[in-house]
């Protein structure tokens, strides 16, 4: 691992000549230069992690100089150091954005105290940055169709607006997506975000995770600050569906919580009381099968994470698969679109993946040809799916004994080891 670089913007020689010694025999990448414009110009060619910058410099003064590398967007932290400070200057500083102020003869062991925690606090910015960036990745709505582009719209105005939000879609179309979504691009971004799983859990757990207990916070009391998301909420027994009522009118005096919130659209009603403090905003997440121009972006999506997770990148989606998959009902949305790129990525062994390798619910056994008409561009093409699809489930039917298989298929087992060669399952 490289070590952190720190740049000293200094015009005495003496000081600069010290701190590049001290800093070196800490392990640090140090450089110096003697003023405000020469900083500048080091840092444009190479970035530095912190900068010790000195107020009192010939030319450009240090806070200008600071101010240059704000309104450059400089990602690195500044440490002002000055023989001459005072109040005002430590105030102007700071709110240039500077993360401490020094002043000179300069005490070594605090000037690598100082240094530490700013290079740590900027460790913990970035990551902080990076893990925000991930999740906005991960909550991505992905598609162009005129349902994605709408709900991507409703998002960014419940984001905007701190209050109650209401899901109302189908298990597996991406509620939790949203509520995430929404999450990330609110102001609460930084804070935490808890889950309730309010059907996978019975009364006593419900309650615990709702309310709390001796010794045990709630989700509401680890999540201050931040989003609490209800899933199917209505699932939640009638009396804790009360007791949670009082409980949202005061969630945000006690501990600053927004409420998040699902229910299906079969879904007998809320209680009123909960129903009348949830539902402020409701946005409705359609199902998959009513965006289907988004299912092959969503597929594709799905292969590249995958593919990255099981260590098997580089697969492709045949155009027959792409066309099943458009054509498929999905009652398990999302989800189970997912769950079917999965199966297909740890189950094919070439690198395109192709109808056969889909679960048979979807359409990747043979005998539901009848449904893949159309799908493919010739006979030739068509022919050779069924051959593989076939010869891949006397495979399975034989646990891979290829004798077996071969005694199955009426060939000989040297006609399978071709066969298979020729079509790529070996």
């Amino acid at each position: 691992m490289a070590s952190e670089r720190i740049l000293i913007v200094d015009d005495e020689p003496g000081v600069r000549t010290a701190l590049e010694g001290i800093l070196r025999d800490e392990g640090f990448t140090v450089a110096s230069v003697p003023s405000g414009e020469d900083g500048l110009a080091a840092l444009a060619e190479t970035p530095a992690d912190a900068v010790l910058l000195d107020v009192w410099l010939p030319g450009m003064d240090g806070l200008e100089t600071l101010l240059r590398l704000r309104e450059r967007r400089v990602d690195a932290e500044v440490v002002m150091i000055s023989g001459h400070g005072t109040i005002e200057t430590a105030v102007k500083a700071t709110r240039l954005g500077a993360f401490d102020f020094i002043e000179k003869p300069l005490s070594l062991d605090k000037t690598l105290v100082v240094l530490r925690n700013a290079l740590r606090q900027r460790r913990l910015e970035r990551r902080n940055r990076h893990l925000l960036d991930q999740l906005a990745r991960d909550t991505e709505i992905v598609g162009t169709s005129a349902a994605a582009e709408r709900l991507r719209a409703e998002i960014a105005v419940a984001a905007d607006a701190d209050a109650p939000v209401l899901l109302v879609g189908e298990r597996g179309a991406g509620r939790e997506t949203v509520a995430r979504r929404i999450h990330a691009a609110s102001p609460r971004a930084g804070e935490g975000f808890a889950v309730i799983p309010c059907a996978a859990l019975d009364e006593a757990g419900a309650a615990r995770a709702l309310f709390g207990e001796p010794g045990v916070p709630s989700r509401f009391a680890l999540a201050a600050g931040g989003s609490v998301y209800l899933e199917n909420v209505e699932c939640l027994p009638g009396a804790l569906q009360e007791r949670l009522a009082a409980q949202v009118e005061r969630a945000d005096e006690q501990a600053g919580v927004r409420i998040l919130a699902s229910v299906a659209p079969e879904a007998p009603m809320l209680r009123d009381a909960l129903r009348e403090r949830l539902d402020v905003l409701r946005l409705i997440v359609p199902p998959l099968r009513d965006r289907r121009e988004d299912i092959p972006a969503n597929a594709e999506r799905y292969l590249r994470e995958l593919g990255r997770e099981y260590g098997r990148p580089g697969k492709h989606l045949s155009p027959q698969v792409l066309a099943v998959l458009k054509a498929a009902d999905w009652p398990g949305n999302l989800r189970e679109l997912r769950h079917a790129i999965e199966r297909a990525v740890l189950l094919s062994s070439a690198e395109t993946i192709g109808v056969e390798d889909l679960p048979e619910t979807v359409g990747g056994a043979a005998d539901r040809g009848e449904d893949l008409y159309g799908t493919f561009p010739s006979l030739a093409e068509g022919l050779a799916a069924f051959e593989r699809s076939y010869v891949r489930r006397m495979l399975a039917e034989a646990r891979g004994d290829r004798e077996e298989a071969a005694r199955r298929l009426g060939i000989s087992e040297a006609e399978l080891l071709r066969r298979l060669d020729r079509l790529s399952l070996s």
